[in-house]
């Protein structure tokens, strides 16, 4: 005998409660409005953004933080157009969110209806998994299915399409089941059916540390895989128990701490000299939940061509994808590594070659990284050098009388990010947060805001440019309703900085669209939005406004012709960069 009914929304609200959901971005339209009149009944904070590609980014700041999968919904047709650049972004770097779109009633599909639009079809390609729930009985099984799916192996985001009638369906039940009950059904969905079997990864692991004993130039090369507490706090035991050089990824930074003096910063086409030379010279790299991305390898064969790869990464399909692996193992490096780390020796015959080869690309490191910091263009004395300010940030924070530690650095995407990169002193996993392979400009402010939505104790510090700042800058709006300890950076040089810097060395200066005939005076916009911004050019004090309670923007003026260097061309190898 049936004891309970609920509808759709009713389903759906107390199972997020269920699965530790306490708060959901979105901005709520016709077809998603049953599920928000719920929600306004729940134990689940709305963050109400104003543009739907905001509510994806605020996600994926609070999963990119915590590790945890986090949740945004929207509205059918224009409501899910705007979201998919945030869904596409979180699948390319392996972000755990989930996204609910309204859509029309399970009658009217097909047929052209008001604000329709097939978001299955659209969002199919770009999501871990998709589906449309046509029966609200079935939510029982979509959503848990979609916070396991999200969250296993490989993360990444699902989308949930729920038309309107399936919102408002009433299902009789006997009674509300438990998180395990809804997950028992779904173990197969965790295992990884193409994880190297136990004994494999053994004799592996064996093979690997073998190889990494004899190595006499090794370098560790880690990604985003890499990028949590768990796998840092081993891969920083290697590092200490066996002595060799560390470089990463644009994902992987933060897994090293950058005062660690042989890990040498980013590889790529804006990697540094020293990281690039290390991978090309190495005998063995063990690359860790890395994927060799294209703008981490430039010219694939010059790579690492004398290397022989030991690669280790939860994804079977990046394995032998783009450089084949002498030895591998499908696993989670959480749980590979410390194996590994119990078999690698500081005392070899190999040590003392290896040791002074660290060295010597340590001090190298140093000393071309001195050189590239100090270097400025021909500018006049109001514009600032980036390189050197992103340097201090945590000095000026610790001034104004917070813990430089605490901070978490979120990024656009352009020269800024690139600098950050470089030079912003990231110490642990997760306190940078930057969209990689997808390159999103718009990302930094949204995954601000959900980054201090999850992290209230510590203060949240966007890096932009006058080109990014643009794409989402009406979230202002939600920052300030919010009130939350973000400090908004913005670099202004009157132009999309890489795009000219990449037109400057490459089109022999043809400057087509990518220097701006006005200029936004971005602290009275910030005012506009109850906002206040100072500008560095202007106020040595500005750390002082910057860092206290509550939101700040600042502006830093730069000079144009400001570049990020080094700078390898497509075509060229990272050994090869242009300057």
């Amino acid at each position: 005998m049936h004891s309970m009914k609920a509808t759709g929304s009713q389903i759906i609200v107390k199972l997020l409660e269920l699965e530790g959901i306490k708060t959901v971005a979105g901005l709520p339209g016709g077809y998603i409005l049953p599920l928000y009149d719920e929600l306004n009944r729940s134990s689940i904070t709305h963050v109400l953004v104003r543009q739907e590609q905001a509510a994806g980014f605020i996600a994926q700041g609070i999963a990119r933080s915590t590790g945890t999968p986090a949740v945004c919904m929207v509205t059918s047709g224009p409501g899910v157009m705007n979201l998919l650049t945030a869904v596409a972004d979180a699948r390319c770097d392996s972000v755990p969110i989930i996204a609910f779109t309204g859509q029309v009633n399970t009658s009217l599909i097909g047929t052209d209806a008001f604000q329709e639009a097939d978001t299955f079809g659209l969002s199919f390609p770009i999501t871990k998994h998709s589906m449309m729930v046509t029966k609200a009985k079935d939510l029982f099984t979509a959503i848990p299915k979609a916070f396991t799916i999200a969250t296993s192996g490989r993360p990444g985001p699902v989308l949930i399409d729920l038309p309107k009638d399936v919102q408002t369906e009433v299902v009789e039940f006997e009674k509300w089941p438990t998180l395990e009950e809804l997950h028992a059904p779904l173990g197969s969905l965790t295992v990884n059916k193409f994880a190297s079997p136990k004994k494999e990864i053994e004799t592996s692991v064996a093979e690997m540390a073998a190889a990494l004993n004899a190595a006499e130039k090794p370098v560790i090369f880690v990604g985003g895989g890499c990028n949590n507490p768990e796998a840092s706090k081993v891969l920083n035991q290697i590092a200490d128990a066996y002595e060799c050089t560390m470089t990463s990824s644009l994902m992987g930074i933060g897994v090293f701490p950058k005062s660690n003096k042989r890990y040498l910063g980013m590889v790529g086409m804006h990697g540094s000299l020293a990281a690039n030379k290390a991978m090309y010279q190495a005998d063995v790299i063990l690359a860790c939940g890395v994927r060799f991305d294209d703008r981490a390898t430039g010219v694939i064969k010059e790579f690492c061509p004398n290397a022989k790869i030991l690669h280790i990464d939860v994804d079977a399909a990046e394995i032998n994808k783009i450089i084949p692996s002498a030895i591998s193992v499908c696993g989670d490096v959480r749980e590979v590594l410390p194996l590994l780390l119990k078999e690698l020796s500081s005392n070899t015959s190999a040590s003392k070659e290896r040791s002074a080869w660290c060295e010597s690309l340590a001090k190298e490191n140093a000393s071309e990284e001195s050189d590239l910091v100090g270097r400025c263009a021909n500018v006049p004395q109001d514009s600032l050098n980036p390189r050197t300010f992103l340097r201090t940030v945590p000095d000026m924070a610790k001034k104004a009388g917070v813990d430089p530690s605490s901070l978490i650095v979120t990024t656009d995407v352009g020269q800024h990010q690139m600098w950050t990169a470089q030079y912003y002193p990231v110490e642990k996993a997760r306190q940078l947060l930057t969209s990689g392979s997808l390159g999103t400009m718009g990302f930094g402010l949204p995954a601000a805001i959900g980054a201090s939505l999850s992290n209230r104790d510590k203060r949240v510090l966007c890096m932009s440019g006058d080109g990014s700042i643009l794409m989402n800058i009406q979230e202002l709006a939600t920052l300030r309703e919010q009130n939350l300890d973000v400090t908004v950076f913005i670099f202004q040089n009157g132009s999309l900085g890489m795009v000219r810097q990449q037109q400057m060395y490459l089109f022999n200066k043809n400057y087509s669209a990518s220097e701006f005939q006005m200029e936004a005076d971005f602290i009275t916009i910030a005012k506009g939005f109850g906002i206040d911004g100072v500008c560095v050019n202007d106020d040595p004090d500005w750390y002082k406004k910057a860092f206290t309670k509550g939101p700040h923007l600042v502006v830093i003026k730069i000079n144009i012709d400001e570049n990020v260097l080094p700078f390898v061309a497509a075509g060229h190898a990272n050994i090869d960069p242009l300057v």
